[in-house]
């Protein structure tokens, strides 16, 4: 029986992994690892279709030892100790890796019975898990494992893997996958490489040769198998653009009708990550220090987007938009660090005062830097008078409070503690 395609096209090197730059690119924590074949226990966290499989399947390979595979959702403990026999044989004499899928699904006592081999190094763990694994797993594994989160892979990065797919099996027999197609399908599988893997492979089922006997899969095509009729969203034009400008500055003008509109265009074009993107530099952006738990909030309403893929995205997403359209405006966060750039940029910078230097090694004295350093927490109210500012930038004012209660009111603590 032939292997479902998402299987065939599994990358071997981490070169052609597909997004997780961010832990995967090249001199990156995750990436130095792996190439260095010495695997520790670690934890892959993120939602289904990222790579975590593929990549336990390199690190293992890297390493040069046996890889073991267990899917918490039916294996048990006899399974675990079954692993543990066979990697005492001559097979394991370097030790074993475990891949243990779904990890959250196993219980306290499950999860214990791994602490032995792993604390004696003679299996090498990795889990992979859709849910937090600060939740799910337990503290005693925790602490002995790295944990590594894997983010839904952008549409971009999900279309290089289908065009890689479609040069393989052109291979085999000629296969067109029009760039439109590509582009719904990317889009379609909400960050999931395999979902988007397995809808190529449901087109090339339902495709017929054309009159050249090439197998064409075209945007009709793509829209039918994905079940999702394509909506004209340009993502890399204009109209996104436009789109994304609408949105953010609905939620600016404090219109949460308008807003959930222009959200909704971008749900239903299937552009996840920018939303995410969009709505975190809102809260930072636009509601700022006005109401600071607001990027709290929204970072929370965005793990959750992310971890469920849409269509139950929509909702916390929702929330999200709904809660930073009403509530207050303060802008004076981006005024303040856009000023001190601009005086960055334009060469005015100076002398650190000695005081504020660092004094915390030997011969520090001797340069005079520490000195004369006065410990705000060692005088009332937690504030002392002293320059902070270079000489070339005294009376600099950056940061002006906005109009906002809270703005308003940390200005007044702050001036009645500096009278």
């Amino acid at each position: 029986m032939r292997s479902p395609l998402a299987d065939r096209m599994r990358p071997q090197t981490l070169a052609d992994v597909v997004g997780q730059k961010h832990i995967l690119g090249e001199g990156k924590v995750l990436y130095n690892i792996i190439e260095s074949g010495e695997i520790p226990n670690m934890i892959f966290y993120g939602p289904s279709g990222t790579g975590k499989t593929t990549v336990a399947n390199i690190a293992a390979k890297k390493a040069g030892k046996p890889l073991y595979k267990l899917n918490a959702t039916n294996a048990s403990v006899s399974d675990i100790k079954a692993m543990i026999a066979e990697s005492e044989t001559m097979l394991g004499a370097d030790g074993v890796i475990l891949y243990l899928d779904e990890i959250q699904n196993f219980n306290k006592k499950q999860q214990q019975s791994l602490l032995e081999c792993i604390e004696n190094g003679k299996v090498t763990l990795i889990a992979s898990t859709t849910e937090n694994p600060y939740f799910y797993i337990y503290n005693a594994i925790l602490s002995r494992s790295t944990v590594f989160e894997f983010m839904g892979v952008e549409p971009n990065d999900i279309e290089n893997a289908l065009m890689r797919a479609t040069e393989q099996l052109s291979k085999d027999y000629p296969v067109i996958l029009k760039e439109d197609a590509a582009e719904h399908i990317a889009q379609s599988a909400c960050g999931d490489v395999r979902k988007s893997l397995n809808s190529l492979e449901v087109a090339l089922m339902a495709a017929r040769p054309d009159e050249n006997q090439n197998i064409v899969i075209d945007l009709p095509l793509a829209e039918a198998v994905t079940m999702k009729k394509a909506f004209r969203h340009d993502r890399d034009g204009d109209s996104h653009y436009d789109v994304l400008s609408a949105f953010q500055k609905s939620v600016r003008g404090s219109d949460a009708d308008a807003a959930l509109h222009y959200m909704a265009r971008l749900v239903e074009a299937g552009d996840l990550q920018s939303i995410c993107r969009r709505i975190l530099v809102m809260a930072a952006e636009d509601i700022g220090l006005a109401y600071p738990n607001a990027i709290v909030i929204t970072k929370s309403c965005v793990d959750t987007a992310l971890q469920l893929g849409f269509p139950e995205a929509r909702i916390p997403l929702a929330e999200a938009v709904i809660m930073l359209a009403t509530a207050p405006k303060s802008n004076s966060a981006i005024c303040a660090i856009d000023a001190a750039l601009s005086d960055i940029s334009d060469g005015l910078m100076g002398e650190i005062p000695p005081h504020l230097k660092d004094s915390h090694y030997g011969g520090a004295a001797k340069l005079g830097h520490g000195a004369n350093y006065k410990y705000p927490h060692s005088y009332p109210n937690h504030y002392v008078k002293q320059q902070y500012l270079p000489d070339t930038l005294l009376g600099r004012t950056y940061y002006k409070y906005g109009e906002s209660k809270l703005e308003q009111q940390t200005k007044a603590y702050w001036d009645e503690v500096k009278k």
